[in-house]
């Protein structure tokens, strides 16, 4: 069964010497991107059954096999 992952992280983003509050804010943006915490509030934004969650695993894997599939096959072309 797969464990559920619960991070406590405080976002903190201070103001530099000279920086502008756009510069601050695109900052912020790019660190929240980083830690995926959207992505993460997305995915618990619903329940999914432990079924739900092991078929997108299995077709996930699936897509990562077949893009080595095609990567080896395109090396082999050149």
């Amino acid at each position: 069964m797969e464990s559920i992952k619960i991070r406590k992280k405080k976002m903190l983003v201070k103001l530099r010497k000279n920086e502008t509050s756009e510069n601050l804010i695109k900052r912020f943006i790019r660190k929240v991107k980083k830690e995926k915490i959207i992505d993460e509030y997305r995915e618990r934004q619903y329940y999914k059954k432990p079924s739900e969650l092991r078929r997108e695993e299995h077709f996930r894997r699936l897509a990562v096999i077949e893009k080595q599939k095609r990567k080896k096959k395109l090396e082999r072309d050149e």
